[in-house]
This record gives structure tokens, sequence and C-alpha cells, in this order.
């Protein structure tokens, strides 16, 4: 469990013990209010490919979702429980580097704080959700940044994306995921694949 400033929040801190962590990986989950938790099936792949490539990998619940305390807060309240997830992972892993990963919300939510979060050094976007929410804060991220999105997210149009893309500053990389909506339906060991080349060439 997590300290946080609406009590604990349910966490789960996975790393290989045969090779102890120089780096960490926050991962968010996606909206708590249409099902979203630490144990979505994007957020365990991209877990699973930030220990796949020597990372811890911490995902969290937030706020009122599982045994987390508190309740949903619009998504101001999460980047708290973020914050929080940071507190934590600085006192675990002291002299360990953090990137911070997000899905849908989680995204929204974890990438706005890692933006400005200077003990975050790299970002990972999946299935960023530029129809509903505004990305326009990482128009002013230089730290190093990988979005992969589906071709055929009904939530993330390309088009849109692209519009976002182009006012990204460098360094960034965006990989397409042939064929994907939202979800990554049939498509998660590629979201894997990249998640973890991603991590092992930054």
């Amino acid at each position: 469990m997590i300290p946080s400033p609406v009590g604990t929040l349910e966490a789960l801190l996975e790393w290989d013990p045969a090779t102890p962590p120089r780096t960490v990986a926050l991962v968010c989950h996606p909206h708590p209010q249409f099902g979203g938790t630490l144990h979505n099936k994007v957020v365990f792949r991209a877990a699973k490919a930030a220990t796949h490539a020597g990372f811890a990998a911490l995902r969290f619940n937030f706020r009122g979702v599982g045994k987390s305390e508190g309740e949903y807060s619009d998504g101001i309240g999460e980047q708290d429980d973020v914050r929080a997830a940071l507190d934590y992972l600085a006192k675990r892993f002291p002299n360990s580097a953090v990137w911070l990963m997000g899905f849908s919300f989680g995204a929204w939510v974890g990438l706005a704080v890692g933006a400005q979060d200077p003990r975050v050094l790299s970002l990972v976007g999946l299935g960023l959700p530029v129809a509903s929410l505004d990305f326009g804060f990482l128009r002013e991220v230089t730290k190093p940044k990988l979005i992969v999105q589906g071709t055929q997210d009904v939530y993330g149009p390309r088009d849109l994306m692209g519009k976002l893309l182009a006012s990204i500053p460098a360094p960034k990389r965006i990989h397409w995921v042939e064929g994907a909506d939202h979800f990554f339906t049939g498509k998660l060991e590629e979201v894997q694949a990249a998640i973890r080349a991603f991590l092992e060439q930054t």
C-alpha cells in the first residue's frame, strides 16, 4: 500500500530479484469510472515490458478503485495519487531513474504529472484519448516520449493524433499499431514489444 493524501493506495511492485533494478517504471491505469484498474491488460503488458527490460514496475489503483481509499476526483486528485506513487518510489529506490507510463485516462493524468516532475526522465503514452481529453501539455515537454496508438482507435483518431504529434517537440517516437482499437485487442504482444524496445534504447 502507498500512503497518499486520501489514505492508502493499493499497489503492486514487481521486478526480477536476480537483477537489482537501476530504473523503475510507474504505470497508470485507465478511467476508474469505466472499469480501469491496475489489473487492466494494457497496464499489465506495460509493466511486463518494464520488468523484462530490467526495470522495477509499480502499478497502483487510483483513489476509490479496488482497495484504494478515497473517491474519484475528475483527474485532479488522481494527479496527487501519481505524485504519491512517485514519492513512494523515491524512497524505495532512491538512486533509480523513473519512467512514467499511462494508458488512456492514465496517460492523461500520469503524463501531465511526469511532464513537470524532475524525477521522471521519460514518458510512455498508450492509447491517448485525444478526442475527449486535452494533451496540449505535451507541447512543452522535451523529455523522451513514446506514444503507442491503434490506427482504429475511435477515442484517439489518427487525424487528431497527427495534429498533436506534429506539435510535440523531440525527442519523440510514435508506434502505430495497425488495425488496433483503443484497447489494442489482439495486439498486446506488439504493444509490449514496442514499449520494451523504447525502454532498452532510450
